[in-house]
């Protein structure tokens, strides 16, 4: 343990100084701003019931929940009678279209997301849905549909039957967390998790247009993580996110949750450890540390390990709260950032109740790749008020927003290295419940920030599910 925490710390700096980490960033460049130009109304009654503190339309972890391709926006959900919809618009449109896909939500688990992928290979947009440690919900569309919407109607013809495979090809009986990723090449991924939370592998299968293929496992869930309470043999790497930069690096920056409650000081925390990093680049096949060093090759025995070396680059044992899967964004310069939340130590070294001590204590932290190459690492300085999860976006001159519980947007300039953190958005007006839904494609393709949110209700009234766009620097 206390060889990897010093790994970590000679890694990271503890605070990042003004014009640390400013990257590309130019004098005449703008800092960050947003300006709201809009809101729609994908449902007025969209399905609502809370479950692990969130939302099965709007929990953060489900990428592409809401995404823009060729000059269309795509929105999935779940209706109040339970049905699985997808509606488009045209950007600048006010009304959505929307269709059933033939499916309809098993469970009130809020974990049994709806993620959206494109294959620019064929155009078509792939949806996987009802997936929490069981089975899953797989519907495709018709070939060039995304490549021609304007051509093509939106009805649900346009879609294939529900599936419980990929086409055939059978992946898990215990699947979680589908996160489709587009390669530069315009190959398909998804990457998924085996098994369950605090014993789980993370995977990926690949569509080239054609076909599926499992490319298989590539971390391990074995492994001797001790801390100065226990120790814990069995556990899964939870990823706040995996992208893709311009260059074709895939990154992936995650947090260790352990199996064993023994580690931490208190039953009523929660196991979660460190923040750590890898990268491929070879689209997933072999997975390199901070360092360069190669730690694990998917589908073979030797796979990513809480075990070895170089993965942490910001320690934390499992006594304050950390979050899993929060957020993670490539910036223009193919540098990983990502948003941690955790209760800080001068608040106390022992949390005894996650939910509570994140929501009356909790704060984020900007933990981020700097130009010159260590990791570096900002509090932002506005209480979360919330156990739930913040997102991370930024902006074509690398100025960063934080999108946090309710709506509220906070940003940080390039030019200071991310330490000016401002609140630009505090939400008013929205009456969103908790954690919000985040457009990554828009953001580069028309450089306007969608947020999808969900209006608070009580119990299993169904609430408004809507779209708020707000336009960033030009």
């Amino acid at each position: 343990m206390r060889r990897r925490a010093l790994l970590g710390t000679a890694l990271l700096a503890s605070v990042a100084g003004p014009g640390l980490g400013a990257g590309i960033a130019r004098a005449a460049d703008p800092g960050p701003s947003v300006t709201r130009t809009g809101t729609t109304t994908l449902d007025t009654q969209a399905i609502f019931f809370v479950s692990y503190d969130g939302l099965v339309n709007n929990n953060s972890f489900q990428k592409n929940g809401l995404l823009t391709y060729k000059g269309y926006q795509y929105a999935v959900w779940y209706t109040a009678d339970r049905n699985a919809v997808v509606g488009r618009r045209a950007l600048g449109a006010t009304t959505w279209s929307t269709v059933k896909v033939g499916h309809t939500l098993r469970y009130n688990d809020s974990h049994n997301v709806i993620s959206m992928g494109v294959s620019r290979t064929d155009g078509r947009l792939h949806l996987n849905m009802d997936s929490h440690s069981d089975g899953f919900t797989y519907v495709k569309s018709v070939a060039g549909l995304l490549d021609n919407p304007a051509g093509l109607s939106w009805t649900a013809s346009r879609f294939g039957a529900p599936q419980s495979t990929l086409d055939g090809l059978a992946l898990t009986s215990q699947f979680t967390y589908p996160q489709f990723i587009s390669t530069p090449e315009g190959r398909l991924q998804l990457s998924y998790r085996v098994a369950i939370s605090g014993n789980g592998r993370n995977a990926l299968a690949e569509y080239d247009g054609t076909r599926w293929t499992n490319l298989g496992e590539w971390t391990s869930s074995t492994g001797t993580y001790t801390s100065e309470h226990g120790s814990s043999t069995a556990r899964n790497m939870y990823l706040h996110g995996i992208d893709y930069d311009r260059n074709g690096r895939l990154h992936a920056m995650f947090t260790w949750r352990e199996q064993n409650n023994a580690v931490m000081c208190n039953s009523g925390g929660i196991t979660n450890h460190d923040t750590g990093y890898v990268y491929s680049d070879d689209r997933g096949r072999t997975w390199r540390n901070n360092a360069g060093t190669v730690v694990g090759t998917t589908g073979s025995s030797d796979r990513v390990s809480v075990n070895d070396a170089g993965l942490v680059v910001d320690p934390l044992n499992p006594d304050h709260s950390l979050m899993n899967q929060e957020s993670q964004f490539i910036d223009m310069a193919g540098r990983p950032h990502a948003i941690i939340s955790y209760v800080p130590g001068r608040f106390g070294q022992c949390t005894t109740n996650y939910v509570a001590n994140r929501t009356a204590n909790g704060r984020a932290f900007l933990v981020r790749k700097s130009a010159s190459g260590p990791w570096q690492k900002t509090e932002i300085p506005v209480p979360l008020n919330s156990s739930q999860r913040t997102k991370l976006v930024m902006d074509k001159y690398n100025n960063a927003y934080a999108i946090f519980p309710f709506g509220r947007i906070a940003g940080a300039s390039a030019a200071s290295g991310h330490t000016d953190w401002r609140i630009l958005f505090d939400g008013a007006g929205l009456n969103a419940f908790g954690e919000v839904v985040i457009d990554e494609m828009r953001i580069a393709q028309d450089n306007v920030l969608s947020v999808m949110y969900q209006e608070k209700s009580s119990g299993t009234t169904p609430s408004a599910l809507r779209v708020v766009d707000f336009r960033l620097p030009a």
